[in-house]
């Protein structure tokens, strides 16, 4: 059970903060039903109810300090992703974002970027594909990095960067 005032993932909202646990007073709904009323950090006048026995994958806790900074140390050696056919790399992508997991985040990108610079090297466009999920997974990261590091999402990308190259 999640408190009022944790921060969590939840589903593909993000980063979010419990305002409330309670019933909701609405036509159609279970009025004894219990609902995690939550607001998204990143998306502004979005409220999210998800109700409290809904299955544990829905949501969890935002990494800890300790978890966010070994996840980070870890980035280099976290593989990319197996693409054999590229008709096949959005539904890579989307299931990997659906596991709210970082590494699977990390992975995403990891492998758009080097997608990304194979491409240009041979003076093509990046994919459509490619830029959408790597702008989700980038800010899904980035944004849940941002709370467990105490930190600007803008900070996170060079918060990053300083720690690899300090290795």
């Amino acid at each position: 059970m999640f408190g009022i005032g944790d921060y969590v993932i939840c589903g593909n909202k993000g980063v979010c903060e419990v305002e409330n646990v309670t019933t909701l007073n609405i036509s159609g709904v279970d009025r004894e039903r219990q609902y995690y009323i939550l607001k998204p950090l990143y998306v502004s006048g979005s409220t999210v109810y998800v109700p409290v026995d809904s299955p544990r994958e829905s949501m969890r806790k935002v990494l800890k300090r300790e978890e966010a900074e070994k996840l980070i140390r870890e980035i280099p050696e976290i593989p990319l992703l197996v693409i054999t056919n590229d008709k096949l790399s959005e539904q890579a992508y989307k299931d990997c974002i659906k596991t709210n997991d970082c590494e699977d985040l990390v992975r995403i990108i990891k492998t758009i970027y080097t997608r990304k610079q194979t491409r240009i090297k041979a003076g093509r466009k990046v994919t459509a594909v490619d830029a959408k999920y790597f702008h989700i997974a980038e800010e899904n990261l980035y944004g849940e990095l941002a709370v467990a590091l105490n930190i600007s999402r803008k900070e996170v990308e060079g918060y990053i960067a300083e720690a690899i190259d300090s290795r």
